[in-house]
């Protein structure tokens, strides 16, 4: 099994990302995609981070 982790601090840079990575693979089978999306303050502005990893796994290497 391999991972692929993803940090952006727009929702769609991280989609783009994601869709790019996604359109790359060839024989990879996606075993689960993990989302999350943290907010900090610093007295000044919010600031986002987007984050996903994707599991997958090429049958070929099993």
């Amino acid at each position: 099994m391999r991972v692929k982790f993803f940090d952006e601090s727009h929702e769609q840079d991280l989609e783009d990302k994601i869709n790019e990575f996604l359109l790359d693979m060839k024989d990879e089978d996606i075993i689960d995609i993990k989302y999350q999306v943290a907010i900090m303050y610093d007295n000044r502005e919010q600031i986002y981070c987007y984050t996903c990893m994707i599991q997958y796994k090429n049958p070929k290497e099993e």
